[in-house]
């Protein structure tokens, strides 16, 4: 079964994710995992496949972090992967479809980029790893990785608008702006009927929580400039 693979790879590299700290740790795995299986349940596709790729897709983040480095390519992760997954005794065919997932998975229609992933597997899982960006959780991973690259919360400097396009590879200025660079398009980019319902109410979350959000932020503006005069 599927859940035993996945607890055998995750004794193979908890110990990688200690000291990741940027909201991609062992626990973004196990959701991104449960996600993508919950989302095949109803979508069809191949759930080895799946539920595998969804729980190494993010070894490049610890790849980085060997490096020094903000950011690597998921590209960067595939030769691990491999040897990882062969020496779990996963068939070659497998390994080669969950490569490709891993690969392309952070792709998004929203880039202005020309998208080469089209199969269910590995829409599935952008769709499972989009979703884990988005509402509750998604809010406090994103708060989670600017503490851990040293990004302000905000400056309150004039936001963006929502067309406005940023490389995934690039970080935003301050966070809140990573909620308009980013994570409110995400909703738009959904490629399963699956997910798009379950976007749906993560992002009236997040917009619910920006208004509140830059409420009070405004509000000690506003106490501020009268203290001033």
């Amino acid at each position: 079964m599927i859940e035993n693979v996945l607890l055998n790879l995750e004794e193979k590299i908890k110990d990688l994710f200690v000291n990741e700290n940027s909201g991609h740790d062992i626990t973004h795995l196990k959701r991104v995992a449960n996600m993508a299986l919950k989302i095949q349940r109803t979508e069809g596709g191949n759930r080895e496949v799946i539920g595998i790729a969804a729980f190494v897709h993010d070894l490049h983040r610890v790849i980085a972090i060997e490096k020094g480095k903000r950011y690597c390519s998921p590209k960067e992760s595939l030769d691990y992967i491999e040897k990882l997954l062969s020496d779990s005794n996963i068939g070659n065919l497998t390994i080669k479809k969950v490569l490709h997932c891993v690969r392309y998975h952070e792709e998004t229609n929203f880039m202005g980029k020309q998208r080469i992933a089209n199969d269910l597997e590995t829409l599935i899982l952008q769709d499972a790893d989009n979703l884990d960006a988005m509402g509750a959780i998604g809010i406090a991973r994103s708060f989670t990785y600017g503490g851990a690259h040293k990004i302000k919360i905000w400056d309150g400097k004039p936001l963006g608008k929502i067309e406005d396009f940023r490389d995934i590879s690039i970080d935003s200025p301050t966070t809140i702006e990573h909620f308009y660079d980013y994570l409110l398009k995400l909703k738009n980019t959904m490629n399963t009927d699956t997910a798009k319902v379950l976007a749906e109410q993560k992002h009236k979350f997040m917009e619910d929580y920006l208004q509140a959000f830059l409420g009070e932020w405004n509000l000690g503006e506003i106490e501020l400039s009268k203290e001033r005069a």
